[in-house]
């Protein structure tokens, strides 16, 4: 058998992985990362509120709170200051519809989608639903109360203050349409 003594600051050779278990590598840690955001073995206080809990009610940050300065409460570029008009304390005591959007665009891209689509929604719906959205940087204490442990995550909460529809991750369009009409009030025959 060859045995091979290296000098004193020298350096081994190299060996190669093949290039297909690299990709089977780099597969399954994707495939890994991507289950986190829906996986349910991670239930109970460790991940967000379920439908029918009562939306904690805490003071979160408002543009007043910080001088009208949108950068002192969002990493969002191109923030809308409806969004930021109630904590979600006095929004909750409005008794009026919330879609609740945790997202931090300044380290999360789909955040920035994600609130894209909620200012599209807020045109439709602003006189009906109080729409905020919470920065992690700004809030940390209503991530934590909320049991959010990604970005984005919504919460639908109906006028009684009962979270109705609770997604952790990206929505469409469609889905965040879907989670409005669940706390809309039913209309009047």
């Amino acid at each position: 058998m060859m045995r091979l003594e290296l000098r004193p600051g020298a350096v081994a050779p190299a060996r190669r992985v093949p290039a297909g278990a690299l990709a089977c590598a780099a597969f399954a840690l994707l495939a890994v990362l991507a289950a986190c955001d829906k996986d349910d073995r991670y239930g109970g206080s460790f991940r967000g509120l379920s439908v029918g809990s009562p939306a904690p009610s805490l003071a979160t940050k408002t543009l007043a709170d910080v001088g009208g300065d949108l950068s002192r409460i969002t990493t969002y570029r191109q923030p809308d200051p409806r969004m930021y008009q109630y904590s979600v304390d006095k929004a909750l005591a409005q008794r009026k519809p919330i879609l609740l959007e945790f997202a931090t665009p300044g380290h999360c891209t789909p955040c920035d989608e994600q609130l894209q689509v909620t200012k599209a929604l807020m045109e439709k719906y602003q006189d009906q639903v109080i729409f905020i959205h919470v920065d992690q940087y700004q809030n940390p204490q209503a991530y934590k109360a909320y049991r959010v442990m990604g970005d984005p995550w919504t919460y639908a909460i109906d006028g009684q203050g009962v979270v109705r529809a609770v997604n952790p991750g990206k929505m469409l369009y469609g889905e965040m349409e879907l989670a409005i009409h669940k706390i809309l009030p039913a209309p009047a025959s």
